[in-house]
């Protein structure tokens, strides 16, 4: 059976770069590149980041149940499609899915046996100079973003492992320890020099064990946006 990793995090928490360097670095791992109807972003490419549809050519995948999962978010929907689960099988290479809190919530339904890690970013401050230092949204984008990701962080106990993107390097270790680790453990394999401190690097990003670290980023999120409201 291949592994199933599904990787969430609020819009500028640095996901993408994340994901990109993981890609280089482990071996056997296929990622699935989401179909969505908005339209391409800077220096975008059809493929690469996304596959961009028209909402007619969306719902047309929809009908034929073409998706693993499937969200509306700002407007535009998002989703899986079906047929990176069977390539990667037929592969027997491991898939690492991209996927928000919504599209998450309908894998896990599906596929219990996926691995979910959740990507957070340092605190509430600096979520909000990234987004704004990307230059790719427009202030009421901005603020929307803000907001969306409060609600989604409420999720994270939801998910197996927490990684919080504070520095590229260490994060990016901690991610390929926690993709080894669960590989190990299904497979009994970590490789051919296999680093005597994966599992125990793995083990410091499980949920139970991240909790005194994240509750002064979920303050921040909470208390920034208790003062919005005021």
């Amino acid at each position: 059976m291949i592994g199933i990793y599904i990787i969430s995090a609020p819009s500028g928490s640095g996901k993408s770069t994340l994901v990109n360097e993981i890609r280089k670095i482990v071996p056997g791992l296929e990622f699935s590149v989401s179909y969505t109807t908005r339209p391409p972003r800077g220096s975008e490419q059809n493929g690469r980041e996304y596959f961009f549809l028209t909402r007619p050519e969306f719902e047309a995948m929809l009908n034929k149940d073409e998706f693993l999962e499937h969200a509306d978010v700002f407007g535009n929907y998002y989703g899986t499609a079906r047929r990176f689960l069977r390539e990667a099988a037929q592969k027997e290479h491991d898939l690492l899915l991209d996927i928000d809190v919504q599209g998450a919530a309908q894998i896990k339904a599906k596929l219990p046996e996926a691995v979910s890690i959740f990507i957070l970013p340092p605190d509430r401050k600096i979520l909000e100079w990234r987004l704004r230092n990307r230059s790719l949204d427009s202030e009421e984008v901005i603020q929307r973003r803000l907001v969306t990701a409060t609600r989604e962080i409420e999720n994270y106990s939801k998910y197996d492992y927490i990684l919080v993107n504070d520095r590229l390097e260490e994060s990016t270790e901690n991610l390929r320890s926690v993709l080894l680790a669960e590989r190990f453990k299904r497979t009994g394999s970590l490789g051919t020099t296999p680093d005597p401190g994966i599992l125990t690097r793995a083990e410091s990003c499980r949920l139970e064990n991240v909790q005194e670290r994240l509750k002064p980023i979920l303050d921040s999120f909470r208390s920034d946006s208790a003062a919005g409201s005021s």
